[in-house]
């Protein structure tokens, strides 16, 4: 049992001081754990059975700061194996007890050792349980154990172990609305991060020698070479709610794997609801049907394709055939025609057939290269109507892309209606939100910025920090929403285009004709508490 003290005073000291065994007891337990050093002093105590041991379990508890007690059999009012199997319970000295009210009461020998809180912890989770910790001798945890193989009638063996591992490492980061799922070999042990809202949390560490099954369960359920530790792409496809991506790559330590979770059938969210500005007008004048294409631009996990599918949601009535092109397909929506890219498909290929199928709107999921590039020009300007995403910093730089593409400035200043840049941030949990007066240093920094772009805002208010709780899971932010800036090209720009103005002249002429940049969007959503300024600066670098 773990007896590391969390004061500084050593534990037999503090027994001693408290009056639960005297000096001599403790001195007979130091002799002994000559012998067993890695025997903590508390089970030493146990073994030699000195002292009052109700009293002595709960002194422990109390230095250590957990409940305690002492665990017997008649205690046990579960079927353990229900929650944990025998060998998880062997190897982290742990036995669920009791349950109530969705809490599971476990004892453990070691409450101490993060990697062994968290593997119970996460096997739990898993079935929509939150552990309540007991602590308890060593020797009373391996007695219980021992009287369960005497009376279990089967043994969960270590691959199926590892199954229910994996299966519960996938389900958790469902249920925990993760996008990845990343595991990754390291030198002593295996470490379990979780992709929520864009950060990553690390959410468990797995002791080393279970590498290789986990491993092999995961190349398994992938549909992936078992032999071969080059780079390698599978899918899981074995929860009917999502597809799950899977890729793989070797380093130093072993095989590291990262999930990608997509929801499948997951509900469309209106423009708005992402961050667009709530107008209308805009949006028509974003989004036109006919001779052009709108684009979408931001660094990759910035949620290019979310607004795309909400445009299209926007878009899509019964007297309009839309199709899309897409690596891979995210979310299914009726009544669209829905194209994915393989390995014998292109963008660009599937775009030449697509032409042939009578669209009024086409998306194309990513403009990577000159020919789909040329091909989507060429779309928009015979009649139909583009949407696409491009790799880019902002909304001016869509155009030097395309020039860098090879596409003329002509076709650039003819075609492209509207691009809109976008970036994630995350939103401030409306259960925890800690309300307070903006700092002198803040304002300052939300004027000179709304100044420079003739926005005016009122920091008279109030912002918010981020404090965290259990409807959070203790983070502070709940979700995403995005910042927005949006270009719509008019004739002025059209005409700066063509004669190839630089970036800088055309972002000029922009701001003179209501363009502004995504941090003004940004400081927008701070004012309004729906994030704070320490998010914008982590994605815009403003201070």
């Amino acid at each position: 049992m773990a007896a590391d003290v969390k004061k500084k005073t050593p534990m037999g000291i503090e027994l001693v001081r408290r009056g639960i065994v005297t000096q001599e007891d403790i001195e007979r337990a130091m002799e002994y754990k000559k012998n067993s050093p890695n025997k903590k002093i508390g089970d030493i105590l146990h073994i030699l059975d000195l002292g009052d041991q109700n009293a002595l379990i709960q002194a422990i508890g109390e230095i250590m700061g957990e409940k305690s007690m002492i665990l017997r059999y008649g205690d046990i009012n579960i079927n353990v194996t229900d929650y944990i199997s025998i060998d998880v319970a062997k190897q982290n000295k742990a036995i669920p007890f009791e349950i109530s009210n969705g809490k599971v009461k476990v004892c453990f020998a070691d409450t101490t050792n993060k990697r062994i809180m968290d593997t119970v912890r996460l096997l739990l989770l898993n079935r929509g349980l939150v552990m309540e910790r007991y602590i308890t001798f060593e020797s009373n945890i391996d007695e219980i154990l021992e009287s369960f193989e005497g009376q279990a009638s089967e043994n969960i063996s270590i691959s199926r172990d590892v199954t229910t591992l994996v299966d519960s490492i996938i389900k958790t980061g469902m249920e925990k609305r993760a996008s990845d799922i990343h595991i990754e070999p390291l030198e002593n042990e295996v470490r379990v991060r979780y992709r929520i809202d864009g950060e990553l949390l690390t959410v468990a560490n797995i002791e080393k020698d279970k590498q290789l099954q986990i491993i092999g369960r995961l190349k398994a359920i992938s549909n992936m070479h078992q032999e071969k530790q080059e780079s390698q792409d599978g899918r899981i496809l074995l929860y009917p709610d999502y597809n799950i991506r899977v890729s793989s790559q070797k380093n130093i330590f072993g095989e590291k794997f990262v999930l990608r979770l997509l929801k499948k059938n997951a509900g469309i969210k209106r423009i708005f609801e992402l961050g667009f500005p709530e107008d209308d007008a805009l949006v028509n004048k974003c989004f036109n049907k006919r001779n052009s294409i709108s684009i979408i631009a931001a660094p990759t996990g910035e949620g290019k394709t979310t607004t795309l599918y909400s445009v299209i949601d926007f878009l899509n009535s019964p007297n309009i055939n839309i199709t899309t092109i897409e690596d891979p397909v995210e979310i299914r929506i009726p009544g669209l025609n829905q194209i994915e890219i393989d390995a014998k498909t292109s963008f660009s290929g599937s775009l030449r057939t697509v032409l042939r199928q009578d669209p009024d709107i086409i998306l194309v999921g990513e403009i990577r290269d000159l020919e789909t590039a040329e091909i989507a020009m060429q779309s928009g300007q015979t009649g139909h109507y583009v949407l696409s995403t491009i790799h880019t910093i902002d909304a001016i730089e869509v155009i030097t892309r395309l020039r860098k593409l090879g596409i003329s400035n002509y076709d650039i200043a003819s075609t492209v209606a509207s691009t809109i840049s976008q970036r994630l941030v995350r939103k401030l949990c409306e259960h925890c939100k800690k309300e307070r007066n903006y700092t002198d240093d803040e304002k300052r920094i939300i004027e000179t910025i709304g100044k420079k772009y003739g926005v005016e805002f009122d920091t008279s208010g109030k912002t918010f920090d981020a404090v965290g709780c259990k409807e959070c899971n203790q983070i502070g932010y709940y979700d995403r929403i995005g910042i927005f800036e949006i270009l719509t090209i008019g004739d002025e720009l059209k005409q700066l285009i063509v004669n190839d103005a630089s970036s800088i002249e055309v972002r000029n002429e922009a701001l003179k004709h209501g363009y502004r940049p995504l941090v003004i969007d940004g400081l927008g959503k701070v004012i309004n508490g729906t994030t704070n300024l320490a998010e914008i600066n982590k994605k815009l670098l403003i201070y």
